[in-house]
């Protein structure tokens, strides 16, 4: 009886384990997004989600893709993450209306597989665009270095994942930018799907070679894992947008001179010193030009100025003119991802400029406003005569006796003027009509 209990049992957890054994582990994907700006942060980034990704086992890792360029340093260092990945690197240009641009080429061009939603698009990929500098700072010889770099660094890439070579030395070289429809017939990437689910499908049990050799993908039954970029990762992306360093850059210029203009304020110098190193990280990781830096510090020298030396307005005039062209020299890039937005800098530089002008206002009043202490604040007061004053008497004024003179006598009980103070006596004179 009891051997035949033992025996059910034992045969039933025998099933159960078969059961749970024999289930398939299934295929987890991370799925992070990389959108705007591409800057140093960005490359730690997916290099960290990269690590992150095979430590957990996961089968591959989905880069969403939306940028319309950035740093030619960061765009190396996320295409040699991907090449030498351990695991399947996927680059989706993705949601419909996203785009691969300039440093995006590469990058897309460097994943195991490229893909790309409907209405998306990929090109532009000269080397001006993607952070190495305007034309206008090297000769043509030297342009012409860089454009061949880049060329030969694109072809490289291309080749060594099997797409277009041809094609994306157009990119580099004439600026030439497809559709997703475009990019598929020109076998500029691998895939066009409208999601990721329906990419996964499309890419189950296909082959690609990883640094330690081939390997195919499996996709069947897969988990979606959507990562998203931690705080401090989030953080530091942002700084390095062009127009959050302006503006940190401004706010800290502006909260030291409130600081020095009115000592004792504290917060506002807290609040400047904390957004001013911001800033400077954030100026760190992007294409800047010192010019524009030490304009608009000259801009708030002048400010600072108009409060000594009352120029009646011409250095406030000249920390504008010297703030806007600082401004606009602020980044030297010709690519737009990588120099303040128009819709940033103008209210901005309003904002800011009306901020100096209204503390530069008040610093004036302040200095003309009458003394209420002190010597200066007597000139002008009302006191009592108590006694006759020939040539001098005695006067009661704010609590307080005192010896005063005057060109003419005045009677005791008279109100009078404090015309001036020498030493401990008081020159007045009668104030007339007053009984």
């Amino acid at each position: 009886m009891y051997k035949k209990i033992i025996y059910t049992s034992a045969a039933i957890l025998i099933l159960l384990s078969g059961g749970v054994w024999g289930q398939e582990k299934k295929p987890v994907f991370n799925v992070i997004k990389v959108e705007g700006v591409i800057t140093s942060p960005t490359a730690k980034y997916i290099a960290n989600s990269i690590e992150e990704a095979q430590k957990a086992g996961a089968e591959g890792i989905i880069i969403l893709l939306d940028t319309p360029g950035g740093m030619d340093t960061a765009m190396r260092d996320i295409a040699k993450s991907i090449l030498n990945a351990p695991l399947p690197v996927i680059v989706f240009v993705y949601p419909p209306g996203a785009r691969a641009a300039s440093a995006g080429v590469i990058i897309t061009e460097a994943a195991h597989i490229a893909a790309m939603a409907p209405g998306t698009n990929i090109g532009a990929a000269h080397p001006v665009a993607i952070g190495l500098g305007g034309s206008g700072g090297m000769d043509k010889t030297m342009s012409k270095k860089v454009e061949n770099d880049a060329a030969a660094y694109a072809r490289s890439i291309a080749k060594t994942r099997g797409r277009s070579e041809e094609w994306v030395e157009k990119a580099v070289r004439k600026s030439e930018s497809i559709t997703a429809d475009e990019a598929l017939k020109l076998n500029v990437i691998d895939f066009v799907a409208p999601d990721v689910d329906k990419l996964l499908a499309a890419i189950d049990k296909k082959e690609i070679t990883l640094a330690s050799g081939k390997k195919k993908i499996s996709t069947k039954d897969a988990v979606i894992n959507n990562k998203e970029m931690g705080t401090r990762q989030g953080i530091l992306a942002a700084i390095s947008d062009p127009n959050i360093s302006y503006i940190l850059l401004l706010i800290g210029l502006a909260g030291l001179y409130f600081e020095l203009s009115t000592p004792g304020a504290i917060l506002p110098g807290v609040i400047g010193g904390i957004s001013l190193l911001l800033a400077f990280f954030g100026l760190s990781t992007l294409p800047v030009n010192y010019t524009g830096i030490l304009l608009i510090i000259f801009g708030v020298i002048l400010f600072i100025a108009e409060i000594k030396v009352m120029s009646h307005g011409i250095l406030t005039v000249g920390g504008v003119i010297s703030l806007v062209f600082g401004s606009l020299l602020l980044f030297d890039s010709p690519e737009p991802a990588l120099r303040i937005s128009l819709h940033v800098l103008i209210p901005a530089v309003l904002l800011v400029s009306g901020f100096f002008i209204a503390v530069i206002w008040m610093a004036i009043k302040a200095q003309r406003r009458k003394h209420f202490t002190g010597t200066e604040a007597m000139i002008g007061a009302e006191a009592e005569v108590l006694t006759d004053i020939a040539n001098e008497g005695k006067v009661f004024l704010k609590g307080q006796y005192w010896k005063a003179t005057s060109e003419k006598p005045i009677k005791k009980g008279a109100k009078v003027k404090i015309l001036k103070v020498e030493g401990l006596s008081l020159i007045v004179d009668e104030i007339k009509n007053e009984q």
